[in-house]
C-alpha cells in the first residue's frame, strides 16, 4: 500500500545559496523550485524504501542510482546544455527546461506594490525592493558610489577593473555583465522595433529610444566648459570633449584619415569597404551609413522645418540651412590659387579641380 507523507529532503551544504548557484547556472531541479516559490510538495514513498546512493560531493542521498548520476554531473562543472535564447549553458537538460519556462516564457508572477512593476523571479522583486528603502550599504572604494545591491557593486567595480568576461561569438566585442552581452546581441539581429516619432529613426532598445528623445525635447542641460557648447545628453559632450584636444589616435589603414573618435572611424572604414546595407524603401537606394539614409528619407516625406530667418526659406535638412545662411553672414571661402571668393566650401573645391587642376608629371620629368 502506497502512502502519502510529508519528507524533508536535506540540501546540499554548499558554499553558494540557492540563488547564487542559480545565477551562475549550476541550478539543480530543486532551485529552480525556489525561484517560482512553489510551497513544499509531499514526496510519495515507498515503506522500506532506502535511500543508499550518496552523493560523495555534498552528501545528498538517493534511493536509485540513476538519480544520483544525474546528481553529479552538478558537481563536475560540465556544462553542456545551451538556452538557445540567451546562450546561458547548464549542467543537465532539464535545467535547460526550466530555466527557459522560468525566464523566457514572458510570464512576470511577482508584482512590486510600490510602483506596479512586474519580475519574472522573485529573487529579482526581493531585490527591486530595496530601491525603494532608499538603503544603500554597499560602498565603492574606487570612487565612493553607493549601492543598495552587492551584486550592483560587484558588477560596478569590474568596470572600474577593466573586467570583462563576456565576449560576443558574432563580433569579438567583451562586455562586463551578462545583461549587457545580452542586450548587445540584438545588434546582430538586425531587428529595431523602436520607432521615434519624432524623425523616424528605429532602434534596437526601448532605453536607446528614451536617450534619443531628449534631442527633440530641446533641453540642454550640459555645457562644454571649453567652448560654452550645450549638449542634451551627457554622452554627446562626452564624445565632443575630444574635439578640443585635437587629438587624432585612431587612423584608416586604407586611405590614412585620422579620426578623434573609433565611431568616426568605423563609419568612414565603410566607404572603403563598399557596404551599402542601408536601404531606402521608398526608392530602393543604397546607403553605407544609417544617418545617411535618415537624411536622405527626409526628401521623401516632404517636410521641410528649418527655416531662414532672414529670408523665410525652409530647408530638409538643418546642414542645407548652415550653408545657406553664409549667403547672409557674409562668410566666403577663398580659392588658395586666384583668390576668387566663394560661398560654399564645395564650390571653391568644384573651381579648383576645374579652373587650377593639378598637372600630371610625365615620365620626363620624373
Amino acid at each position: 500500500m502506497m502512502e502519502v507523507k510529508e519528507e524533508l529532503v536535506e540540501k546540499p551544504e554548499c558554499e553558494e545559496s540557492v540563488e547564487e548557484c542559480y545565477e551562475n547556472g549550476d541550478s539543480g531541479g530543486d532551485d529552480f523550485e525556489n525561484e517560482l516559490d512553489i510551497p513544499h510538495i509531499p514526496v510519495i514513498t515507498f515503506p522500506g524504501r532506502v535511500k543508499k546512493f550518496k552523493c560523495l560531493e555534498c552528501d545528498r542521498p538517493f534511493a536509485e542510482k540513476s538519480h544520483l548520476a544525474k546528481h553529479i554531473v552538478i558537481h563536475t562543472g560540465e556544462k553542456n546544455f545551451k538556452c538557445n535564447e540567451c546562450g546561458r549553458t547548464f549542467a543537465r537538460k532539464g535545467d535547460v527546461v526550466q530555466h527557459s519556462k522560468i525566464v523566457h516564457s514572458g510570464v512576470k508572477r511577482f508584482k512590486c506594490d510600490d510602483c506596479g512593476k512586474n519580475f519574472t523571479l522573485k529573487r529579482h522583486l526581493t531585490q527591486h525592493l530595496i530601491l525603494h528603502s532608499g538603503v544603500k550599504q554597499y560602498s565603492c572604494d574606487q570612487c565612493g558610489k553607493l549601492f543598495a545591491d552587492k551584486s550592483n557593486l560587484t558588477r560596478h567595480l569590474n568596470a572600474h577593473l577593466g573586467v570583462k568576461k563576456f565576449k560576443c561569438d558574432e563580433c569579438g566585442k567583451q562586455f562586463t555583465t551578462r545583461k549587457d552581452i545580452i542586450r548587445h546581441f540584438v545588434v546582430h539581429t538586425g531587428i529595431k522595433d523602436h520607432k521615434c516619432v519624432e524623425c523616424g529613426k528605429l532602434f534596437a532598445h526601448k532605453g536607446q529610444l528614451t536617450q534619443h528623445m531628449v534631442v527633440h525635447t530641446g533641453v540642454k542641460n550640459f555645457k562644454c566648459e571649453e567652448c560654452g557648447t550645450f549638449f542634451a545628453r551627457k554622452g554627446d559632450l562626452t564624445r565632443h570633449l575630444p574635439f578640443h584636444s585635437n587629438v587624432k589616435n585612431f587612423k584608416c589603414e586604407d586611405c590614412g584619415k585620422l579620426f578623434v573618435q573609433k565611431a568616426y572611424l568605423a563609419k568612414h572604414s565603410r566607404i572603403h569597404t563598399k557596404v551599402k546595407k542601408y536601404k531606402c524603401n521608398e526608392c530602393d537606394r543604397l546607403f553605407a551609413k544609417e544617418d545617411h539614409l535618415t537624411k536622405h528619407s527626409l526628401y521623401h516625406s516632404g517636410a521641410k522645418k528649418f527655416m531662414c530667418e532672414e529670408c523665410g526659406k525652409v530647408y530638409s535638412q538643418k546642414s542645407h540651412l548652415t550653408q545657406h545662411l553664409r549667403i547672409h553672414s557674409g562668410l566666403k571661402f577663398q580659392c588658395p590659387v586666384c583668390g576668387k571668393l566663394f560661398v560654399r566650401n564645395n564650390h571653391m573645391a568644384r573651381h579648383i579641380e576645374t579652373r587650377h587642376p593639378v598637372p600630371v608629371p610625365c615620365d620626363n620629368d620624373i
